[in-house]
């Protein structure tokens, strides 16, 4: 145990002794609450809603509520809560992060501290990663709420106000981060709006105005990939806007603003930082842009600004990495999840620096109505707490920035995964051969075999090597998103290959068939480490889950996007090493550089969060003194 760690190892044991005895009382009741009916089971949840509005606190009714849950899984679903489930749910009672190993049974751990905290009738919010999960877990988990007298609703992209607002006054709603977060800008704008009316004088027939807000108060919140969704989407703006579907009438500025940009030499007329994807241009380029004649310009954007996002678009952004060409339009790829954004568009320009750069449509820039991010949305909560498998790297930024403490939770049964060594190989091309040779060994054996990618580009070239080796396989990724839950089903039966991204069937078990078990279970194969350790964790957490055997392993190279987003020039400095040992491979030890790669983008990343969490609050502060909307 590294020195660092100790503080948390101890108050994890404080934590930990401080829950146990609820455990003890839960499972005390255990047999008596299993001889009730199924009509006492509700008869007993609605007498705990009376003695809440009789003054009992909520703790003191965890025992008989979290026996009372356990009791109606086992009635509806089959299933009963491990008694490290019950710790798990403890902790998100308390307001606390359940650290709990992949396939630990998180959706499940979610519905006692749900339960107990929908009494007061004030509503509780299950955030889930995608309307998918969102949807399956309101349906199976729906019966357990139901059985003990409360409502369940579920909010998923598409749906009308009216049945939002039925989702909402629910005991009980799931839902994704984005579909809450943006319900709550919406409703903000909604209110604004009447508000305006009322000042104006204006009166709008109760026949034709629609709910004010759709969102109760924001009561309490369970977040699952809690350090996915406050984390690495921390710096992600949440933007309604008005969509504009035409021509833009500056297209041919953004056209003129590219053409120059091809022209200028990286050095002496701008400079490209990869880690911060960013680029500037020196007094050279922006000399030469002032003295380029330009076509009629955007509100607000000189020109060398667009001959910057030009740049920044050819340098920054790859197509089937940030982005898919759909239909002649630019769809953007969610760097943490995988899967395309749906109406979504880059700002200040660079949405149409890309369309420029592919050649379609420039459509015209959107006009921004209200924004949040999910680090503002989320602490407008009273209470929150949130589950993961992968929250130790973040525990500190849990804490300090949302008051969320980190308890790790055991696993129910020995955990049997096995971490291979990690292999370098010097370029690409090297590393493909690799894999392709791991592949057809494992293949051989009949192992299934998850392969995990960081785009969809190399998804579909090591696709297409597969395809010539003659190895059928499935592929997961933005493209192929609609057959997520097919593919993630049939992942671990004997003999399959799956290509995924980052989306690797996220909340799902992948069921290992027939015979699987006793051929060591599935591995996984990373092929390229992630900026953040947790994501590569998450990857290697799909093999041995629930005690099944699995095994993972990660195959890098000297031209990986890490090392290049990072550091370019010691990347090259490798290459070189590398070149002058004749063929043979790096060894084990350059796996170092790569850590210390992640470790220091990790940690530029925590700054720009801190940083924007900080301009966030001066920025209410300011609103606040000028009457100005916090959310606009």
């Amino acid at each position: 145990m590294w020195i660092a760690d100790l503080p948390y190892a101890v108050a994890g044991r404080i934590r930990r002794r401080a829950i146990r005895p609820a455990l003890e009382q839960v499972n005390a009741l255990e047999a008596e609450v299993g001889r009730r009916s199924d009509a006492d089971l509700k008869g007993a949840a609605a007498r705990l809603r009376q003695r809440l509005s009789l003054g009992a606190t909520q703790d003191e009714l965890l025992p008989e509520a979290f026996a009372l849950v356990r009791e109606a899984a086992r009635r509806t679903v089959g299933q009963r809560h491990y008694d490290v489930q019950v710790l798990g749910a403890a902790a998100i009672h308390r307001g606390w992060v359940a650290e709990m190993q992949t396939g630990e049974g998180k959706t499940l751990v979610a519905t006692m501290p749900a339960f107990l905290n929908a009494l007061p009738g004030r509503g509780v919010h299950v955030v889930t990663t995608n309307d998918y999960l969102a949807g399956r877990d309101a349906e199976w988990m729906g019966g357990i709420y139901r059985a003990l007298g409360l409502t369940v609703g579920c909010v998923v992209h598409g749906m009308s106000d009216g049945d939002r607002v039925k989702a909402y006054q629910a005991d009980i709603t799931y839902g994704t981060n984005k579909e809450f977060a943006f319900d709550y800008l919406r409703d903000q704008l909604r209110q604004d709006a009447a508000r305006r009316h009322r000042r104006g004088g204006i009166l709008e027939s109760s026949a034709n105005a629609g709910p004010q807000r759709v969102q109760r108060s924001h009561h309490f919140a369970i977040v699952d990939e809690v350090d996915s969704i406050l984390i690495d989407e921390a710096r992600v703006p949440l933007i309604i806007a008005e969509r504009e579907e035409a021509e833009s009438p500056y297209a041919a500025a953004y056209r003129a603003a590219r053409a120059l940009a091809l022209q200028l030499r990286a050095g002496r007329d701008y400079t490209l930082d990869m880690a911060r994807r960013n680029v500037e241009l020196t007094t050279s380029g922006i000399a030469q842009a002032r003295r380029t004649p330009a076509p009629a310009l955007p509100p607000n954007r000189p020109f060398e600004h667009l001959v910057r996002q030009a740049l920044q678009a050819e340098h920054m952004f790859e197509r089937d990495r940030d982005y898919l060409l759909v239909d002649g339009k630019v769809s953007i790829v969610d760097e943490f999840t995988g899967r395309m954004l749906a109406d979504r568009s880059w700002s200040l320009g660079l949405h149409q620096s890309v369309e420029t750069k592919e050649d379609v449509a420039v459509t015209d820039e959107n006009r921004t109505l209200a924004s949040v991010t999910f680090q503002r949305y989320f602490r407008l909560y009273k209470k929150l707490a949130g589950m993961t498998g992968t929250a130790r790297e973040s525990r500190g930024e849990l804490r300090r920035v949302f008051n969320l403490p980190v308890l790790a939770v055991p696993t129910n049964r020995p955990l049997i995964r096995r971490a291979h060594p990690c292999r370098v190989f010097s370029t690409w091309d090297r590393k493909y051969a690799a894999i392709l040779e791991r592949i057809r060994e494992l293949h051989a054996q009949g192992r299934p075999v998850l392969v995990g990618t960081r785009s969809v580009y190399r998804s579909e070239v090591i696709s297409r090597m597969l395809t010539d080796c003659g190895i059928d396989h499935s592929v997961l990724n933005a493209r192929h998103h609609a057959e997520e839950a097919a593919i993630v089903a049939e992942a671990g039966g004997p003999g399959r290959v799956t290509i995924a991204t980052n989306m690797a069937g996220r909340g799902v078990d992948i069921m290992l068939g027939a015979g699987v078990e006793a051929l060591g279970g599935l591995h996984v194969l990373g092929t390229e480490l992630h900026e953040a350790a947790r994501i590569d964790r998450q990857l290697g957490g799909r093999a041995a889950r629930q005690g099944d055997p699995g095994s993972f392993e990660f195959f890098v190279s000297l031209e990986d996007e890490l090392l290049v987003r990072w550091n370019r020039a010691v990347a090259a400095w490798l290459r070189r090493r590398a070149a002058r040992r004749k063929g043979r491979p790096p060894g084990r030890h350059w796996i170092l550089v790569f850590e210390l790669a992640q470790r220091r983008i990790e940690a530029r990343h925590l700054r720009i969060r801190l940083d924007l969490l900080e301009r966030d609050k001066k920025l209410e502060e300011m609103k606040g003194t000028l009457g100005v909307p916090s959310w606009g």
